[in-house]
């Protein structure tokens, strides 16, 4: 993780101190610069922000080791949805979310675990989070081979 860090700041200073884009031309080349290291789909699609018109989206990887056992989540961050979208049925909602991005993402097989988490906070307290964590196994997704 560490050597990953290394070199997206190196490459974002590199882009950063060669050329005069627009901001949202570097957003797109540190995103695509992301998703060739970490594997295509690795970033939530439009698709997933629409469907709870949420206005920011993460994901996080984690690997834990238990005694002789490994296991491998994957975290799915949607923030600041819609409470009306939320509010009805959001298990089905995280269920939906969690198809798709293990649909788009290339390398999701390597992942046992998926979290859905619906992080919503409040405009005049910042401090104020309220969550709705969901959690799948990641073969539930995974069509049967014939």
């Amino acid at each position: 993780m560490r050597k990953f860090k290394l070199v997206l700041i190196s490459i974002c200073l590199a882009v950063l101190s060669s050329c005069s884009c627009e901001p949202e031309d570097l957003a797109k080349l540190a995103m695509s610069g992301m998703e060739n290291l970490m594997g295509a789909g690795f970033m939530p699609s439009d698709e997933i922000r629409a469907m709870g018109n949420f206005q920011s989206m993460s994901v996080n990887l984690s690997q834990s080791t238990l005694e002789d056992s490994t296991e491998s989540t994957i975290f799915l961050k949607l923030e600041n949805g819609d409470p009306l979208i939320l509010g009805n049925q959001p298990e089905i909602l995280a269920r939906k979310c969690a198809e798709i991005y293990l649909g788009d993402f290339e390398k999701s097989d390597n992942y046992q675990i998926i979290t859905v988490q619906f992080i919503q906070t409040d405009p005049a307290n910042p401090e104020n989070i309220a969550m709705q964590e969901y959690t799948f196994e990641v073969a539930d997704f995974i069509p049967p081979s014939n």
